[in-house]
């Protein structure tokens, strides 16, 4: 029996490579760009380690250019979805009973397999699948999700060491057991990351999985699956069901087994599960963990003490990587009408040198929305927003879906701080400005705290000390990840962990502790080493 104590170290964050013309990291990232883009891969369902082809059939296309299928994929019927949740807790028993070092081990190899060997597979798969620069995808597909696994085995190892005081009495534990059950993940298009981590957050703290992932993700996440299983993740732990998220939902929801759910997606989704979990109650064994990090409305309120070119500079990433599909872009500013001339003219002139197009071309700093229903969703607002007398378009305002879904950069500028841009999450490449008069400043803190049901990320820039502390305490439930003069995106794992309140989700922080936290069911065990003899105590002599 291995007794020895394991105490994991805190891990150093995956370096970012910078894949630089003429580097070993570019050509072998360009080789299997254009080997994936050669193929059409096959993707079957995962069910306990096998591989299931169902026929019905659905195709994964690149969203820069829509007629090119890089996979067919198996839908899931109602057969496979109760196989899964069958098979979820079939390999439960095992999973939990294994040494958390083991645990840690798949996830730890996991990494190196993603870190060193399939580095530019998963990077490629985002590239291709998920319409991301070179550079969103190496922050994401790579460095993201071996942060995660890496660090959420240090979390652990912190948490399972928690324990409660003893005397010479008696000797007292703390056992952090699984959740008694199977756990739902339902993971979104725009982070390979999340994807992962959904399940393998909860993977090891030894709950085992019925995933459900995004259409438009499937190629990484096939990818993943893939990678866990060579990283040594047993058969049933983790189980891939690509499909209908109504049906899946509809069997998941109403088995008595179902112990909790772990989502990221829209705000209007996660709710429509916590009122059919509210419904089922009563089905349950125990009360299901809901845990969600849903929509968001990011903001960057500037100061009039700030420095201009900072500000456009974290508008233009904040607002334009990755197409604003970041939970986490800033989608909303108010600026001090001192600074806007300046500032309208430099952001004018850095969305004029903004390359948009195809991933595979690195000199793109945007390329395509994720798919029809978004850019048509997007383009309706900004739409919208030309046809309005309240705003007028400061740049961009156009797409074009012909043969990808490409949307201008585009700046709003409005006089109504109200104005539905500013309040609605549009997750595409459109900022709103509201411009601000100077001495409006805790008024305006006010009304940006008022204006929209989310609470994910947000940002002040200033100069002035106390400006940007009363912007810290006036704005304090406004956003669960708060930026000081930086941009509101970019959290890094195990240095600012993630997850806003309100309508933007149950703020479990991943990246953390507190979301490891729970996937446990913790049991307090208490033992008496000379237990009492007789009943009366000295107060009845």
């Amino acid at each position: 029996m291995n007794n020895a104590i394991f105490n994991f170290e805190s891990p150093k964050n995956e370096p970012i490579l910078t894949y630089k013309k003429g580097s070993e990291e570019r050509e072998s990232l360009i080789a299997e760009l254009n080997r994936m883009s050669s193929n059409v891969v096959e993707i079957p369902l995962i069910i306990g380690g096998k591989e299931i082809r169902t026929g019905k059939m659905g195709k994964v296309v690149m969203p820069h250019n829509h007629q090119h299928i890089l996979a067919n994929y198996h839908l899931a019927t109602e057969k496979e979805v109760k196989l899964a949740v069958e098979c979820a807790l079939k390999a439960k028993n095992q999973w939990m009973e294994l040494s958390w070092v083991e645990r840690a081990s798949v996830m730890l190899r996991a990494s190196e397999l993603l870190s060193k060997r399939y580095r530019f597979v998963i990077n490629a798969a985002t590239m291709l699948g998920q319409d991301k620069s070179v550079q969103q995808a190496e922050i994401d597909a790579a460095c993201e999700v071996i942060d995660y696994l890496r660090y959420n085995v240090f979390f652990a190892a912190q948490i399972y060491q928690e324990q409660p005081k003893s005397s010479l009495e008696q000797l007292n534990r703390m056992e952090y057991r699984p959740l008694e059950g199977f756990v739902y993940t339902i993971s979104p298009f725009n982070f390979t990351a999340i994807a992962s981590n959904l399940n393998m957050s909860v993977a090891m703290m030894g709950n085992t999985t019925v995933w459900k992932p995004a259409t438009t993700a499937l190629l990484s996440n096939y990818y993943l699956m893939q990678i866990f299983k060579e990283a040594g993740m047993p058969d049933g732990v983790l189980n891939f069901v690509p499909g209908s998220g109504a049906l899946i939902s509809s069997i998941v929801l109403n088995h008595k087994d179902f112990a909790g759910l772990h989502f990221t997606g829209s705000n209007a989704t996660f709710n429509t599960l916590w009122k059919k979990v509210a419904e089922n109650i009563e089905v349950y064994k125990s009360y299901p963990k809901l845990v969600g990090e849903t929509g968001g409305k990011d903001f960057i309120f500037v100061h009039n003490s700030s420095v201009v070119s900072e500000v456009a500079t974290a508008i233009v990433r904040g607002a334009f990587e990755y197409q604003g599909q970041k939970c986490s872009a800033a989608s909303r500013a108010y600026v001090p009408r001192s600074m806007w001339k300046e500032l309208k003219i430099m952001l004018q002139e850095m969305v004029s040198q903004i390359k948009m197009g195809d991933p595979t071309d690195f000199s793109t700093f945007m390329n395509a929305v994720i798919d029809e229903a978004s850019f048509d969703n997007i383009m309706k607002f900004v739409d919208m927003a030309k046809k309005s007398t309240e705003c007028e378009i400061a740049t961009g305002g156009n797409g074009d879906k012909k043969f990808g879904y490409f949307i201008e950069p585009t700046i709003i500028e409005t006089r109504n701080p109200y104005y539905v841009t500013m309040q609605e999450e549009l997750f595409g490449p459109v900022m709103t400005i509201f411009v601000y008069e100077d001495d409006k400043f805790d008024e305006t803190l006010e009304i940006c705290d008022n204006t929209s049901p989310y609470a994910l990320t947000g940002a002040i820039f200033a100069n002035d000390k106390y400006a940007y502390i009363q912007a810290c305490k006036k704005l304090r439930f406004a956003a669960g990840n708060f930026y000081i003069n930086d941009k509101p995106t970019g959290a890094m794992v195990g240095l600012q962990p993630f997850g806003g309140a309100r309508g933007s989700g149950t703020n479990d922080k991943a990246g953390g502790q507190l979301n490891l936290i729970r996937w446990t069911s913790p049991r307090t065990i208490k033992e008496t080493f000379l237990p009492a003899r007789n009943f009366p105590y000295p107060y009845m002599e």
